[in-house]
């Protein structure tokens, strides 16, 4: 067996600490891969500090970690379309209550992954490229598809959908969920209006959005309604990012025509200012809502939070990750973004890479290589 390590959560609310972890064999349609890069989102370096109020099923140390990419060392039972030696990116899972199997988490040299959430990568497309996907992807995925939320038609790799006639609201188009749905909703048919700061409008133009607004203007909203209207557009329904994303969502979708639903998939607390003391996440969070759920009724909309894993246990993983994403990034139509910022390489960088994250970055996805 191929010796491992990994950086683990041994207390709450401590650093990392990278020492040898076991290394697991796949089990039926799973995989194992060589991780060659990992990507941070907010909920990898939020975890750490929260474990019990967030994954309370997680027993310390444990191994936690989402976006990966590397190389397939060994299949389990039942994989046919991989074999070893092939180049991979992968969501991991060992956070969600379903899994709860360190061996699951991106976070070490050699992760378990399942076999409908990896997609073979084309050999121009680095590791480190392909890591900002999986989490980005699985999420924006969710809210855009699945049927509790806005239960859009699926995209298609060559694309072959004819337009819809309709346009989907992405608030918050330059982050990780949001330059992934930009895509998604565009392959599946739909138009797409997004918010992003103006030095990022380019980007996300270049990603398929037919326009986007900057969510700092004070008339942001109504300048969003104002687009709809004037052509008569056709709401599916909007996909919230971002702090403040809901409210304003909220707003514009109650002003328009068509489908008053918004998938939503951040809270409002800045990560800058996420509490640690449980009381006081407890507090900031009810208050939040308790504003929307007001605003939502007295408006009109409906909204569910997007929980990014749900894909794991239905067909929507087969159909993102097996089906539409290796044909897709194959012909380009599909690309990853963000782009990577990579901060270093090897296990003990990861603590540094959370770090950066929490500063913030715009149109881009902190990676560590391995």
């Amino acid at each position: 067996m191929p010796t491992n390590h990994a950086a683990w959560i041994v207390a709450q609310g401590k650093p990392l600490e990278v020492k040898e972890a076991p290394y697991t064999s796949p089990g039926h349609d799973e995989v194992v891969i060589k991780n060659a890069a990992v990507a941070i989102n907010p909920v990898d370096f939020l975890l750490p500090k929260v474990v019990s109020l967030f994954a309370p099923q997680a027993k310390l140390p444990f191994i936690f970690g989402t976006d990966c990419a590397g190389t397939i060392v060994e299949v389990g039972s039942g994989v046919t379309a991989v074999k070893p030696g092939a180049r991979v990116l992968g969501l991991a899972v060992s956070f969600d209550k379903r899994s709860n199997k360190a061996s699951e988490g991106a976070f070490q040299e050699y992760t378990v992954l399942r076999s409908n959430l990896i997609t073979k990568i084309p050999d121009w497309m680095s590791f480190e490229s392909a890591s900002v996907l999986p989490l980005g992807l699985a999420t924006a995925a969710c809210g855009l598809f699945l049927e509790d939320f806005l239960g859009l038609q699926l995209p298609t790799a060559p694309k072959s959908q004819r337009p819809t006639g309709q346009t989907v609201l992405i608030w918050g188009g330059s982050t990780s969920v949001g330059c992934n749905a930009i895509q998604l909703a565009v392959a599946a048919g739909y138009e797409v209006i997004s918010t992003a700061s103006p030095r990022n409008h380019a980007y996300l133009k270049s990603l398929g959005a037919a326009e986007v607004y900057d969510y700092n203007s004070p008339t942001a909203v109504h300048d969003i309604v104002t687009a709809m209207n004037d052509k008569n557009r056709i709401s599916a329904g909007a996909y919230a990012i971002g702090v403040g994303s809901l409210s304003a969502c909220i707003d514009v979708l109650s002003k328009t025509k068509g489908k008053k639903f918004v998938a939503q998939a951040s809270h409002d607390i800045p990560m800058k200012e996420f509490p640690t003391n449980m009381l006081a996440i407890m507090y900031r969070m009810g208050s939040s809502f308790v504003g929307w759920k007001f605003k939502g009724l007295s408006k009109g909309v409906k909204y569910k939070f997007v929980w990014s894993t749900e894909l794991m246990v239905n067909k929507l993983g087969f159909e993102m990750f097996e089906k539409f994403l290796p044909v897709a990034l194959s012909e380009r139509s599909f690309v990853p973004a963000p782009e990577p910022q990579v901060v270093g390489k090897g296990l003990e960088v990861i603590e540094q890479a959370f770090e950066v994250a929490k500063k913030g970055v715009s149109a881009r996805k902190i990676v560590v290589s391995l």
